[in-house]
């Protein structure tokens, strides 16, 4: 199936590794030129970025300034536009309870899951705007409908994200432009099973073992497995192409049924 993205321009944050990654790798494949940001790459990231029309680009998504000068970059190597795809996110897990929480804590998780989404979308706009068409893809959570104290700070960072993406969408919907979100449960990416992931500190913290930890995740949901980074990707792509032009608003969960409500 050709998705439309052939041409195209798109800018992928967090595209260092794990689905940001796989995001990249998938809209190169359907020829897109990508921009891909990250704040301090991975030998992944600049080995696909010798396929020709993968364009690295280092920042902190954290500090305000850093969007403008992302948009500025991808528009002045490729010319313009069309696909945001707003990826960068993390999570800590809050063993210690919500108590332990502080400020700080607070302020850096909505930082980086919700403000640099909110500036990255705010940079780009204009210029999908002026191509009288576009899509914005957001990475968000099944936290933002499946609050967790484990992650009560993510938890409402990412409900957060899926409703400014969904208000956005209502106004620059006439313009053109399309905004939709992916929410994934637990993906094999790092930020779950790596080195300080969440398993790792979840069973840090109980005396467990990260392996049961995260079997014993991967086993709430039906498929009993966690997603790939792949197959979240491949989603991201379909909904950033021509063959999603009427979808908008929407929300895809992809969470191998781990939500069990309507």
């Amino acid at each position: 199936m050709d998705l439309g993205l052939s041409g195209k321009t798109a800018i992928v944050t967090g595209a260092s590794r794990g689905i940001g990654l796989a995001v990249t790798r998938a809209l190169a494949g359907e020829g897109a030129s990508v921009a891909a940001v990250s704040k301090s790459g991975s030998a992944e990231l600049t080995a696909l970025a010798e396929t020709g029309n993968v364009l690295p680009v280092m920042a902190d998504l954290t500090d305000p300034q850093a969007p403008l000068a992302v948009v500025d970059a991808a528009v002045s190597s490729f010319g313009g536009l069309d696909v945001l795809v707003n990826n960068v996110g993390a999570v800590r897990p809050r063993v210690g309870g919500f108590l332990s929480v502080t400020d700080d804590d607070w302020d850096a998780t909505l930082t980086i899951n919700l403000l640099a989404a909110v500036r990255t979308t705010r940079a780009a706009l204009p210029r999908l705007v002026e191509r009288g068409a576009g899509s914005i893809v957001t990475v968000s959570s099944v936290n933002a409908v499946l609050p967790d104290p484990l992650v009560i700070d993510y938890s409402a960072a990412k409900a957060a994200l899926s409703s400014f993406c969904k208000s956005l969408s209502k106004e620059v919907g006439p313009s053109g432009v399309r905004v939709n979100t992916v929410s994934p449960g637990p993906v094999a990416t790092a930020l779950w099973l790596g080195d300080g992931g969440v398993a790792a500190t979840v069973a840090t913290a109980t005396g467990g073992d990260p392996g049961t930890v995260a079997d014993h995740a991967a086993s709430e949901s039906v498929t009993g497995r966690f997603t790939r980074p792949e197959e979240v990707a491949d989603l991201v792509a379909f909904l950033a192409g021509d063959r999603a032009a009427n979808i908008t608003g929407a929300d895809y969960t992809i969470d191998g049924g781990l939500i069990s409500t309507l």
